[in-house]
């Protein structure tokens, strides 16, 4: 089954992290991006740029930034191929943003 990992992170939060936060964060994905190939599960990821940079269409509206202010804003997904929900279950509790973030699993319709 496919699964989406959607990261979840106070964006105004991160923009106050020391650098040394940062690298610490960007060695954490590395290592979990690594472990992700290693047991053949990865299909795709990537990050998202800022909510700022976001727009929302409703209907024949178009509205800068996200729809909602939100204490987190959706910063990025991973796409795995998993033989099931506990599994996926399983990585998203690994996953480097479960840790001061969230991370929704949210099964694909195939």
């Amino acid at each position: 089954m496919q699964v989406l990992l959607l990261m979840y992170q106070d964006e105004k939060a991160m923009q106050r992290w020391p650098r040394e936060e940062y690298g610490r964060l960007h060695g954490a994905f590395t290592a979990y991006v690594q472990a992700l190939k290693q047991a053949g599960v990865l299909v795709a990821h990537s990050g998202l740029r800022p909510t700022g940079e976001a727009r929302t269409v409703r209907k024949e509206s178009v509205l800068d930034g996200p729809f909602a202010e939100t204490k987190e804003q959706l910063a990025g997904y991973f796409l795995l191929e998993v033989p099931d929900l506990e599994a996926a279950l399983g990585w998203a509790k690994r996953h480097p943003t479960a840790a001061y973030g969230a991370v929704e699993v949210r099964p694909v319709w195939t």
